[in-house]
């Protein structure tokens, strides 16, 4: 189960199933002028099975792979020159999570959304921050978290996924902006002909019309007290809802969604991205062993 080299090789052969059509014979997905050390399919399966065995610090993941696996990885780059490798490669682990989360959802027309935050300080700290505050536009801010009741420095994750929690669609903004303003971008997330369910911040009848209209998704979101004559949000959409909200939990507590040391927006995007394709990918070696889908910590098993 804790096999580091027998979990590295049951992610690529995962991730090497999905995205062959973008491979090369030298498992890259770029033609290079020299031959790397480590191929392209190297260093995602390995950002995967780093974020699976929940190690969040990478300067502990590499002195591990260099010291007790050092026969098993003998083409180890630079953990500098990893880093930088996995970022220019980000848009192919993001087809790896497309392509898993489209086998795994086929054929559903009913998804949940909602957000969390992700904190990068403390409060106390947040007058002198220097983490991913290398442009204003990324930048962190300060928002409100309802589920905490208190003010937080960071950012936002909105997810959507499916009835069964494969994440589908995700955005990360600053703190600040509202769940609402995701909907803009659900538009153009490939969903059609959906129902689309959300909690309390998702209420606004322009937002519901335009939703429908463009792509005929059904918003559906309970109406707060003060809304008269509302139809009764059914009781299995509150029972559905729960899901998105074990997701959330399953990415705080195995994922360390919350524990990030990445110093730029772009890593810390790049490391949240590994850790939601993580888990699709773990979902689908569950489906494929004829385990509960989302039985994530029992996926590595033998």
């Amino acid at each position: 189960m804790h096999d580091l080299k027998t979990n590295f090789g049951i992610f690529r052969d995962l991730c090497k199933s999905f995205l062959q059509p973008y491979l090369n014979k030298h498992d890259n997905f770029k033609n290079y002028r020299h031959h790397p050390k480590m191929c392209d399919l190297d260093i995602i399966a390995l950002s995967l099975c780093q974020e699976a065995m929940s190690i969040d610090s990478e300067n502990f993941f590499w002195s591990k792979l260099k010291n007790d696996y050092n026969k098993d990885f003998p083409d180890l780059i630079h953990l500098t020159r990893y880093n930088t490798r996995k970022k220019n490669l980000a848009e192919f682990t993001h087809r790896c999570n497309q392509r898993l989360a489209e086998d795994l959802s086929s054929g559903e027309n009913i998804f949940l959304i909602d957000s969390i935050p992700i904190p990068v300080c403390k409060n106390a700290r947040a007058n002198r921050l220097k983490v991913c505050c290398e442009n204003f536009e990324s930048s962190p801010d300060k928002g409100y978290s309802a589920i905490n009741r208190q003010y937080y420095t960071g950012y936002k994750l909105h997810l959507v996924t499916s009835i069964e929690g494969v994440s589908v669609s995700y955005d990360i903004t600053k703190a600040s902006v509202h769940d609402i303003h995701f909907l803009n971008d659900v538009k153009y997330s490939g969903l059609n002909n959906a129902t689309l369910i959300g909690d309390g911040a998702y209420i606004s009848s322009e937002c519901k019309i335009d939703l429908f209209e463009t792509c005929k998704i059904t918003l559906a979101a309970p109406a707060k007290k003060s809304q008269l004559n509302q139809p009764i949000f059914p009781f299995t959409f509150k029972k559905s809802r729960k899901r998105i909200e074990t997701l959330f939990s399953q990415l705080c507590d195995q994922m360390m969604l919350k524990r990030n040391y990445a110093k730029t927006f772009l890593g810390l995007s790049i490391r949240i991205l590994s850790k939601i394709t993580a888990v699709t990918a773990l979902q689908m070696i569950n489906r494929n062993s004829g385990r509960p889908l989302n039985r994530l910590k029992h996926a590595l098993a033998t």
